[in-house]
C-alpha cells in the first residue's frame, strides 16, 4: 500500500514536548497547512470553505519505528499503568498514524503556494506530513453522549500559569494566548513533579522555561 504526503502543516511548536495532547484544547494554537506541488490544485478544495472543522489524518513522522508493542504507557496515567495501544491515541502504533479535527479558519489562495488552509486548535509538531484532509460532519461526528473511558477525570485538569506579561513581549497577541493556552494543559508527562525542576519548551522559536509546583506554572524565562 502506498499512501502520498499532500501537505505538511506549520505550527509554533517544534518539538514534541508542549504539543496538546488533543485536538482543540487549545483553540488560540494556530496552524498553516500548505499542499504538496502536485495537490495545489484549488479544485481539490472547492467546497471546503463552508466547513468550520476538518479532519486531519497525519503522520507521526517523528515516533514511526519498527517494531510495536501491543501495549504502551500514557504519560497522563503516571506511566506506569498500562493501556493497550487501541485503547490510546499514543504515536506508537502498528502504522504511525493520527487524527485530528482542528477548525478551519480560512482558505486563501497564494500566489506561490497556490490554496493555503489556515486553521487553530491543533495539536501537531511543526512539519507533521498531512495524508489526508475530510471534512468534520456535525449530524455524524458528533456524540455528546460518549464516554471517555479512563481519560474522563483527566479531561478537565489544568494548571493556573503565572506569567509576568514583560516575557510576552516579543511574541504576536494571538501567540500570547496559544503558549499560556499550552502551558496550562501541563506539558509535562504527569510522573514528574518535581517543584526544583526547570523545563524548556520551544515555541515560536523562543525557549520558554518554567518551573510547577502547587498546581501553578510560573514561566521564568521567553528567550
Amino acid at each position: 500500500m502506498t499512501v502520498d504526503v499532500i501537505a505538511h502543516i506549520r505550527t509554533d511548536l517544534t518539538d514534541k514536548f508542549g504539543v496538546p495532547r488533543q485536538s482543540g484544547l487549545v483553540p488560540e494554537l494556530g496552524g498553516t497547512i500548505v499542499l504538496e506541488p502536485p495537490y495545489r490544485n484549488p479544485d481539490a478544495l472547492r467546497g471546503l470553505e463552508g466547513f468550520s472543522h476538518l479532519w486531519l489524518i497525519f503522520q507521526f513522522h517523528r515516533a514511526a519505528r519498527a517494531e510495536w508493542s501491543p501495549t504502551v504507557r500514557p504519560p497522563r496515567l503516571g506511566g506506569n499503568r498500562r493501556m493497550g495501544v487501541f485503547a490510546t491515541r499514543s504515536p506508537f502504533r502498528p502504522n504511525a498514524i493520527g487524527l485530528s479535527c482542528v477548525k478551519l479558519e480560512e482558505v486563501r489562495l497564494e500566489e506561490k503556494l497556490g490554496p493555503v488552509l489556515y486553521v487553530s486548535g491543533a495539536d501537531l509538531v511543526d512539519g507533521t506530513p498531512i495524508l489526508d484532509i475530510k471534512p468534520y460532519l456535525p449530524y455524524a461526528d458528533c456524540h455528546p453522549e460518549a464516554t471517555g473511558g479512563f481519560t474522563d477525570p483527566l479531561s478537565a485538569q489544568k494548571l493556573e500559569v503565572s506569567c509576568d506579561p514583560v516575557l510576552l513581549a516579543g511574541l504576536a497577541p494571538r501567540q500570547r494566548e496559544a503558549l499560556l493556552g499550552v502551558l496550562a494543559c501541563d506539558p509535562r508527562p504527569r510522573y514528574q513533579n518535581d517543584p526544583e525542576r526547570v523545563y524548556g519548551l520551544s515555541f515560536a522559536g523562543k525557549n520558554v522555561r518554567f518551573t510547577v509546583e502547587k498546581g501553578v506554572l510560573t514561566v521564568l524565562a521567553v528567550e
